[in-house]
């Protein structure tokens, strides 16, 4: 574990990425693919929490205003989702023998634990994958926030932030604009002053009042999180230095 750049990380997974190909649900290939690159880490002896998205099912503030639902109704219809995405990771893991947890914001005791902060740094202690689902528990709040929230409480060593076809933080969304440039460091203030969309401002500013750093990648790279663990530069570092 000594060999590794961190030692404990929050990882946070769209409910995107668990699309693959199709418009909306869940497909069994990026499943897969995202236990894979988690056992890897797992082996090489990192302490491992995931958060997990719920777009992929049910996005609240979209979907609730098209089914005429008020905004906190459709916002807990969404932590429902990422307990779906939870349980369906948590068997991808099981099935290639990575033991695992999940913990909910939410009580649902028939499917996952109650979360509770130190037990959840005591499954990490003892080599356990532990997914927070039911993003904060409360309406408003996005799983961005809650993977922030989650991290510093867990007190992680860096939250990574994998996004669905986007490898970093850019000037402006690149597939939209193709002259949007990329930025390999870039800080917490910088993200916050200039309005970059790759993850709430709530998120960013917890993060870096936690000293927590984060990292923008594409998790469709295989390997990127060992890479990442190996002290490679992959994607878009967030932190508290200066680097204009």
């Amino acid at each position: 574990m000594s060999k590794l750049k961190y030692n404990r990380i929050l990882l946070k997974v769209s409910g995107e990425a668990l699309m693959g190909k199709q418009q909306f649900g869940i497909e069994q290939e990026p499943v897969e693919m995202i236990a894979n690159e988690v056992k890897t880490a797992h082996d090489a002896g990192c302490q491992i929490a995931i958060v997990v998205g719920g777009g992929n099912i049910f996005r609240g503030m979209k979907n609730s205003a098209k089914l005429g639902m008020d905004r906190a109704s459709g916002d807990y219809v969404g932590m429902l989702a990422t307990v779906m995405n939870a349980v369906a990771l948590q068997c991808a893991l099981r099935k290639i023998e990575v033991s695992c947890r999940i913990q909910t914001a939410i009580d649902i005791n028939k499917i996952a634990e109650p979360y509770v902060r130190f037990k959840a740094i005591r499954h990490l202690e003892k080599g356990r994958v532990v997914i927070f689902a039911a993003g904060t528990g409360n309406p408003f709040f996005t799983t961005d926030t809650a993977a922030a929230l989650r991290a510093s409480e867990i007190e992680a060593d860096v939250m990574l932030m994998a996004k669905n076809g986007v490898d970093g933080v850019y000037t402006a969304d690149p597939r939209i604009n193709s002259e949007a440039k990329k930025y390999d460091k870039i800080t917490y203030d910088d993200i916050i002053i200039r309005g970059l969309k790759v993850m709430d401002t709530s998120s960013c500013a917890l993060c870096k009042e936690n000293n927590i750093p984060i990292i923008v990648f594409d998790f469709a790279a295989k390997g990127a999180v060992m890479k990442i663990l190996n002290n490679e530069n992959i994607g878009t570092y967030v932190g508290g230095t200066n680097v204009d």
